[in-house]
């Protein structure tokens, strides 16, 4: 069978070919890709435009073209995820790496909510993962992060240490590659167990964020819930 797409515009066609590999596995997070002389003859099309799709992937943060190296498949090293999708600033507007701690780890069954944001059965199971994330010492973010239990049941349990950066153990030992992002951000104020966590005390305004992580092919992967202490924090982001 030809592997020459048919329809137009040919480059997005083969950005869809080429993405569907992607996803498939076949070319995993930090392979490089063949050569464009190489592709562009598998595809049965001029080089210039396998190039133009090969710039969409890079465009999408799919892939990274290194000079004199060739095309890579993206993968989530921690400062990448970290960077990218961490939007809070200090009052300056600096960045911060801020670490994490685990509260709790338990598999429990999903509610509607859950089951609408992450697209699941009814009947579905999550885990459903508890920490606070400390900022220059503080606690700055009280979260939940949600995930299907069918897919992600290990990480009940394993690792035992779970690292600072989620989206990097997604992409290694699930195959489940965060692409992008949908957040909603709304005003909320610190009860129960947020209060005690955030060391606040009740009624405290922060910055509640509701986070669905998406894969390539826009399915939700993690629904993530945050409380943000705003004292000397702020939300930055380009659009």
């Amino acid at each position: 069978m030809s592997l020459r797409p048919v329809s137009q515009p040919l480059h997005r066609q083969l950005r869809d070919l080429m993405l569907a590999r992607i996803e498939s596995g076949e070319w995993s997070p930090g392979t490089y890709l063949p050569s464009e002389t190489r592709l562009a003859e598998d595809y049965g099309v001029a080089v210039g435009t396998l190039r133009k799709a090969l710039l969409d992937l890079a465009a999408e943060g799919v892939v990274v073209r290194r000079q004199g190296k060739g095309t890579v498949v993206t993968s989530h090293d921690s400062d990448a995820v970290l960077f990218r999708f961490f939007n809070l600033r200090r009052a300056d507007g600096s960045t911060l790496r801020p670490e994490s701690r685990v509260l709790s780890r338990q598999r429990r069954p999903a509610s509607e909510a859950e089951v609408a944001s992450l697209g699941l059965p009814a009947a579905a199971e999550v885990v459903c993962i508890t920490r606070v994330r400390d900022g220059d010492g503080i606690p700055i973010i009280f979260e939940h992060i949600i995930l299907d239990a069918d897919r992600f049941g290990p990480m009940e349990t394993t690792p035992e240490v779970l690292p600072n950066t989620l989206y990097q153990l997604y992409q290694a030992q699930f195959g489940a590659t965060v692409h992008r992002a949908r957040e909603t951000i709304t005003a909320a104020s610190a009860t129960g167990a947020c209060a005690v966590e955030l060391g606040v005390a009740e009624g405290t305004p922060l910055l509640h964020i509701r986070r669905i992580a998406l894969d390539y092919n826009n399915a939700p992967i993690e629904l993530r819930l945050s409380w943000v202490t705003t004292a000397a924090l702020h939300y930055q982001t380009e659009v």
